[in-house]
């Protein structure tokens, strides 16, 4: 097994599970995907997940440079190791590649809208997009198996909200008595699935002849709006935090665009490997409150 991290928004403190399982197995290389790509591997992987992405709305907004040049050129470098070593690939997208569009739920063949090039927001989905049609016309001209898994919003254990995660935020504010900050009027909603389905769904997708070649959404069909979801954070953790609104631009400075509601259909992960969620919102909101409790607000990162 080897993992390769650059460590950016991560932390090698989150390998200890993994360590244990796997022992002398796991062999961690703290470097990009590109730089691993001009050298050699300790060993040539029978499967790859690709899930190096540039991370969060914060960092997009304030980074939209690296972020671009992260998600296109890891990937691309990415499917170069899948080519040599005829590997089968897992490459992780975004829920963000439906940009504007305001059909709900979201399938995976329905068109897609972006908003102006003036605006850094767009950029993440456009980019995330650019690597699909990478991943997929690698398949189609090369043969390696590619399967895209088009990732809604996920949270769990160790995700911590310094790039603008929306759960952790929460949940670190409401430990600490500090307000919880809801940019916009809240009303905006997401659905939230637990990394832990999300993982699961991943490795049985790879696992999948028939998913070959195809684009997947991943993740929860159950909306909450952001207010609903501070509150429901507040009243489960028992505590005294105040909820305030704060404007996106505030936030994230002018010019600001977000999505009203974001919502994937689900039909058809659920008829080619069985999807289901087995972890609810409430047991997610539990266990990263004990994480953070144990290792502190920013002691590991998802």
């Amino acid at each position: 097994m080897i993992v390769v991290d650059d460590l950016s928004t991560g932390s090698e403190a989150n390998l200890r599970d993994a360590r244990i399982h796997a022992g002398d197995r796991l062999h961690f290389i703290r470097a990009t995907v590109s730089d691993v790509a001009r050298t050699d591997l300790p060993e040539a992987p029978s499967r790859i997940f690709h899930l190096a992405a540039a991370v969060g709305v914060r960092r997009v907004m304030e980074q939209p440079v690296q972020s671009i040049e992260t998600n296109l050129f890891e990937t691309s470098a990415v499917l170069r190791i899948a080519r040599r070593h005829q590997a089968p690939i897992l490459l992780a997208s975004s829920s963000e590649v439906y940009g504007k569009a305001s059909k709900l739920p979201f399938a995976e063949d329905d068109d897609v809208v972006y908003g102006s090039t003036g605006i850094a927001r767009w950029s993440y989905g456009c980019a995330k997009a650019l690597d699909e049609w990478l991943g997929l016309a690698a398949w189609r001209e090369t043969g390696v198996p590619v399967v895209v898994a088009r990732i809604f919003n996920t949270v769990g254990p160790r995700q911590v909200g310094r790039w603008g995660m929306v759960l952790p935020r929460f949940v670190e504010a409401a430990l600490a008595g500090r307000a919880l900050e809801i940019h916009g009027d809240g009303l905006q909603s997401r659905c939230f699935a637990d990394v832990r389905d999300v993982s699961q769904a991943l490795e049985a997708l790879l696992s999948c002849e028939s998913a070959a070649g195809r684009v997947f959404n991943v993740g929860s069909d159950e909306p909450v709006t952001i207010r609903a979801l501070a509150e429901r954070v507040v009243c489960q953790l028992a505590s005294a935090s105040a909820l305030v609104h704060l404007p996106y631009e505030t936030a994230f400075g002018p010019g600001f665009e977000d999505l009203r509601a974001r919502q994937p259909d689900l039909t058809r992960i659920r008829r080619t490997i069985g999807f289901e969620r087995r972890v609810g919102l409430e047991q997610t909101i539990t266990d990263l409150a004990r994480a953070i409790q144990s290792c502190g607000a920013h002691g590991e990162a998802a």
